[in-house]
């Protein structure tokens, strides 16, 4: 008896190379980000890559578990920079909220888009809404222990944690976009807002290396 496995071989054998579930979940991302929910579909996204549809059933059952991959690689990348951040290792106060806010800065680290993406998607599903709001926690979570490891008490923690995260949600559902100098140049405010100690020049020095950022690189811009 044929199986489903044998059918795809001969059809993938008469026409070429299949992809791979990586380059099927990129070019999902990619119309997702560029057109919507909508334009992740199966055909529309075969023609893209110049693939046959049944090239997409080797990796994904069907278009559900292509969207619960989005969501997957959404949660993966995003929420887990957060916490990487919160975790990292930081002598005060100052440079671990620098830690934190080169996640804001570093879109090899974060997507905004994806996040404002995802976002918008929740109010279509309550199944996705669950998922950002679970995901909000778990990024709530991981600030709060950051302030915890510093000594902060646990309710001046939860709130310091809402107003950095909450401040950083807003440049992302307003589409916020800055000049990087102006954005660099509120950086040591926000850290003295959110922490009550200014960042030393040392920790200045090192958050503007990570992100390769001089005042000349800006100039240019």
């Amino acid at each position: 008896m044929s199986t489903r496995s044998d059918t795809l071989t001969e059809i993938e054998n008469a026409s070429g190379w299949r992809g791979s579930r990586e380059v099927w979940l990129h070019a999902a991302k990619q119309a997702f980000l560029d057109s919507g929910l909508d334009a992740v579909k199966i055909q529309p996204l075969a023609a893209s890559l110049n693939l046959s549809r049944a090239s997409f059933y080797w990796f994904f059952k069907d278009r559900k578990a292509l969207l619960d991959a989005l969501l997957e690689d959404w949660q993966a990348k995003n929420t887990g920079a957060f916490v990487a951040a919160c975790d990292a290792y930081a002598e005060s106060i100052a440079e671990a909220m620098l830690n934190l806010i080169v996640v804001f800065h570093d879109e090899d680290l974060f997507e905004p888009q994806l996040d404002f993406a995802v976002r918008g998607w929740a109010h279509q599903s309550d199944e996705v809404m669950a998922r950002v709001n679970q995901e909000d926690e778990v990024r709530l979570d991981a600030i709060k222990a950051l302030f915890l490891r510093f000594g902060f008490d646990p309710g001046t923690a939860d709130v310091r944690a809402r107003a950095v995260y909450l401040v950083q949600i807003g440049y992302i559902s307003m589409q916020v976009r800055e000049d990087q100098a102006v954005r660099m140049s509120r950086v040591p405010g926000y850290v003295q807002t959110f922490c009550d100690c200014p960042p030393t020049e040392g920790e200045l020095a090192r958050f503007h290396a990570r992100l390769k950022f001089t005042q000349m690189s800006a100039d240019r811009c």
